[in-house]
C-alpha cells in the first residue's frame, strides 16, 4: 500500500504534471469551455423584465425551480439562455436508461456496442429537445401568468409570439450547453456534462459563505452556528469522499492456464461493487416528485381557491410539505431508499454480470456458475444497496434538519450538491492522474526504444 502511494504520489508532482503538454492545453480548453458557461448564465431571455425577476424568484423558492436554479447556476434566477441548464437532458437520459433497460427492442439496442450507443445517445438528445420545449413553453407560460396575476409586469409583450420566442432561445441554450460539454468530454478532461453542473453548483456557494459571514457580523447568525455549519460541511464532504470510493470487491478465480516455463497458473482478479451504485439520481429524484405540488401552486402566480374540496388539500398539502416539516423530511428519505433500490436495479443487472463471467471462465470460489452466481450477486449488492441508502439519506436529511432549525439555506435539495461536487471533483482528479500515467508510460516506451537503438 505504501509503494502505491508513493507511486499515485508521483504521478500527480508538479514536475510530471509540467511536462505533460497535452494534459495542460486539455484542462486550458476546459477552463475556457466553463468560462462561456459562465458569460451565458448572464445573458438575459429576450422579452423579460428583469427587474421583476428577483421578486418572481423569491415567491418561486422553495420548489423543483431551486434544482433547476442550482443546476443552472442562477441561469434560472435571471431567466437567461441557459435557465433550464442540462437538466433536460439529464432527465431524457435517465428516461432513456430505464426505457432501455425495460424495453425489449431498445435492449438489444443498447447490446449491439457502439452503433447502438450512438443510436440510444441520439434518442436522448430527440428527448431532450422535447423535453426543452415543453418545460419552456410552461416557463414562458407561467411567467405571463405571474405578471397577469400580480400586477407585476414580468413580460414586456405578452402573446404567442413571446412564447415561441422563449421556447426557440431556451431549446438554443440548452443544445450549446450541451455542444460545450460534449466539447470537454472529447477536448477537455472529460466529464463535460457533470462538469457544467458542478460549475453552475460551485458558482452558488460564495453567496451562501457570503451571506453567512454577513450574519454573523449583523449578529442574525451567531458565531457557533457558523462554526458548526462550516463544521458540518466539511465532515460531510469527509463522509461522501469515503462512501464513494468505498467498494465490495468479489474475489473471481479464472481456470488455470499454463505459463512459459510449464507451470499451471491460476488468474485472479476482482469484481468491484461500489456501496452507492446509484451514485446521485436517488435524492434529485426524490425532491422533485416531493416538490412538484408546491411549485405547481407557486410558480403559476395563482392563489388556490379554498372552497373547493381539491384547493384546500392542495393548500394543506402545500403546507406539510415545506422545508424541514417532519412529513416532508420522512418521504424524503423514503423516496430516496426506495430510488436507490429501484435504480440500482436498472444499472446492475446480476444475470447479464454473471453470464459473461461464465463466458470467460471467471467464477467466484463456493459459486457455481451461472444462476447461482447471480443469486450471490443479486443478494451481495442488495446488501451493500442498504448502506448506500442509509449513507445517502444521513448526507440529505441533515443538512434538512440543519435548515429547518437555522433557518439559513445550505444547499439546495438536502445535500445533493455535495454529492454531486464530491463525486465529479474525484473522477476528475482520476482523469487527470490516467493522463499523467500514460504521459509516463509514453515517456518509458520512448526510452525503451532509445535504449534499443543504441545497443
Amino acid at each position: 500500500m505504501a509503494s502505491r502511494a508513493d507511486n499515485i504520489a508521483s504521478n500527480l508532482s508538479l514536475a510530471n504534471f509540467s511536462k505533460a503538454t497535452e494534459l495542460k492545453n486539455r484542462i486550458w480548453f476546459t477552463i475556457g469551455a466553463l468560462i462561456v458557461f459562465r458569460f451565458l448564465s448572464f445573458v438575459p431571455l429576450p422579452g423579460v423584465n428583469p427587474l421583476i425577476l428577483e421578486t418572481l424568484y423569491s415567491k418561486t423558492q422553495g420548489g423543483i425551480l431551486d434544482i433547476f436554479n442550482a443546476f443552472s447556476g442562477g441561469s434560472l434566477q435571471r431567466m437567461s439562455l441557459i435557465a433550464l441548464g442540462v437538466m433536460p437532458y439529464i432527465t431524457a437520459s435517465i428516461v432513456v436508461q430505464l426505457a432501455a433497460s425495460l424495453h425489449p427492442a431498445l435492449t438489444a439496442l443498447k447490446k449491439e456496442g457502439e452503433s447502438g450507443r450512438k443510436k440510444l445517445n441520439q434518442y436522448t438528445r430527440y428527448g431532450a429537445v422535447f423535453l426543452t420545449a415543453l418545460q419552456g413553453w410552461f416557463l414562458a407560460s407561467g411567467l405571463e401568468a405571474y405578471g397577469a396575476s400580480s400586477g407585476l409586469q414580468a413580460v414586456v409583450n405578452p402573446g404567442y409570439l413571446f412564447r415561441v420566442g422563449a421556447v426557440v432561445s431556451l431549446v438554443g441554450g440548452t443544445m450549446f450547453l450541451l455542444w460545450i460539454g460534449e466539447q470537454i468530454t472529447s477536448r477537455g478532461i472529460g466529464n463535460g456534462t457533470s462538469l457544467i453542473i458542478m460549475a453552475g453548483i460551485v458558482a452558488q456557494m460564495p453567496t451562501f459563505i457570503a451571506n453567512l459571514f454577513e450574519g454573523g457580523a449583523t449578529g442574525s447568525v451567531s458565531m457557533f452556528t457558523i462554526v458548526f455549519m462550516i463544521g458540518m460541511v466539511v465532515g460531510l464532504v469527509l463522509f461522501i469522499c469515503f462512501m464513494e470510493r468505498a467498494t465490495r470487491r468479489l474475489l473471481i478465480q479464472y481456470p488455470k492456464r499454463a505459463s512459459q516455463r510449464g507451470m499451471m497458473n491460476a488468474d485472479r482478479s476482482h469484481l468491484p461493487l461500489k456501496i452507492n451504485t446509484a451514485g446521485v439520481i436517488p435524492p434529485i429524484f426524490a425532491s422533485s416528485l416531493l416538490l412538484l405540488p408546491l411549485t405547481i401552486t407557486q410558480f403559476a402566480g395563482k392563489s388556490v381557491s379554498q372552497d373547493s374540496a381539491a384547493g384546500a388539500a392542495i393548500v394543506t398539502l402545500n403546507q406539510y410539505l415545506g422545508h424541514g416539516k417532519p412529513l416532508y423530511m420522512l418521504l424524503y428519505a423514503l423516496g430516496i431508499i426506495f430510488f436507490c433500490f429501484f435504480y440500482t436495479a436498472v444499472v446492475f443487472n446480476p444475470e447479464e454480470t454473471a453470464e459473461n463471467l461464465k463466458r470467460n471462465g471467471g467464477f467466484i470460489p463456493g459459486i457455481r456458475p451461472g444462476k447461482n452466481t447471480a443469486t450471490y450477486l443479486d443478494y451481495v449488492l442488495t446488501r451493500i444497496t442498504v448502506i448506500g441508502a442509509a449513507y445517502i439519506t444521513v448526507v440529505c436529511v441533515i443538512p434538512e434538519y440543519v435548515i429547518a432549525q437555522t433557518g439559513m439555506r445550505l444547499f439546495f435539495a438536502g445535500g445533493t450538491s455535495l454529492l454531486i461536487v464530491v463525486n465529479v471533483t474525484v473522477d476528475t482528479i482520476t482523469q487527470i492522474q490516467s493522463h499523467l500515467l500514460a504521459h509516463q508510460y509514453g515517456d518509458l516506451i520512448k526510452k525503451a526504444k532509445l535504449k534499443g537503438r543504441l545497443r
